[in-house]
């Protein structure tokens, strides 16, 4: 085995698997796929997109050493950047709500990030206040719901390594929807290569925003911000599915005791997606992009 220069390296290279028993429980004719997409620090896919997205804006020029980065995330993306911001050098600000509980705001500043808290209310409200604290603190905004460099990284990382395991032998991809970054970089990617490829998002059905319906609060933690984001691109996506909490939870658990995959809830929203797309005969052989595992303390 090679030694690597950065463990980022490794972080990149991301398996895929096949599901038998999971599949074989729900008879299915063939197994799903799934792209395991958590291999980092913070166990989702995030920690490559940060570390990505750093490098993209230094590379530009936009990013100078030394310089602060701030974002608005008190989520996973906000974890991966301030582990990303402590290897590269850079404070990692992150602006998050006041309600956010106190004990994931330890977790985000034991990682090493500087927490702003604010009285603002909805996605938009946090990033004005993340744009003026850039602007304050003479930083670089990643602004990762809008900026392109999100989905570039699955242009370039993502849906290469896909279509360079899988080939031909997919008819389907399924993604769930956060910031719509991963959706949007690997179904560019893939059917520029494929146009026949179904491309599949996936919503909580208790907030199906891209559906147009009724956004209410859910469970499944990376995906259903409860809006449409900027960086996902409806002309590359051919089915949109929803998955109930409930289902997501069952699907992760049964996934893990099947087939020893640590899927995170998210993950388990694609696989309960898979199943669904297959019995309606709109697939026979779709993989399943697993971005988060399931954590243990």
């Amino acid at each position: 085995m090679a030694i690597l220069q950065s463990y980022y390296q490794d972080v990149y290279k991301c398996p895929v698997t096949r599901l038998p028993r999971y599949s074989g429980h729900y008879g299915l004719e063939s197994a799903i796929l799934a792209y395991l997409d958590f291999g980092g620090a913070t166990g989702t896919c995030k920690d490559g997109v940060a570390e990505a997205m750093l490098a993209f804006a230094t590379e530009r020029g936009d990013l100078k050493p030394g310089m602060p980065v701030v974002e608005a995330s008190s989520g996973s993306f906000g974890a991966a950047l301030a582990v990303a911001c402590a290897t590269t050098g850079h404070d990692c600000i992150l602006v998050v709500p006041s309600s956010l509980p106190a004990e994931r705001k330890k977790h985000l500043q034991n990682l090493g990030a500087r927490i702003v808290a604010c009285n603002a209310h909805g996605r938009k409200a946090l990033e004005h206040i993340a744009a003026d604290t850039a602007a304050r603190y003479g930083a670089y905004y990643t602004n990762y719901f809008a900026n392109d460099d999100n989905p570039e990284y699955h242009r370039r990382v993502t849906g290469p390594q896909i279509l360079k395991a899988c080939g031909d032998s997919i008819d389907a991809v399924v993604i769930g929807v956060g910031s719509g970054g991963t959706i949007t970089g690997v179904a560019e990617f893939l059917k520029a290569w494929n146009s026949m490829i179904r491309v599949v998002a996936v919503e909580p059905s208790e907030c199906p925003a891209i559906s147009g319906g009724f956004v209410g609060h859910h469970g499944i933690a990376g995906i259903g911000p409860g809006f449409v984001p900027d960086n996902y691109n409806p002309y590359v996506v051919d089915t949109v599915l929803t998955v109930s909490t409930a289902d997501a939870h069952q699907a992760a658990r049964e996934v893990l005791f099947m087939d020893g995959v640590p899927a995170c809830t998210s993950a388990g929203a694609t696989l309960a997606a898979a199943v669904q797309l297959m019995g309606t005969g709109k697939s026979k052989r779709p993989l399943c992009v697993f971005a988060g595992r399931r954590m243990y303390e």
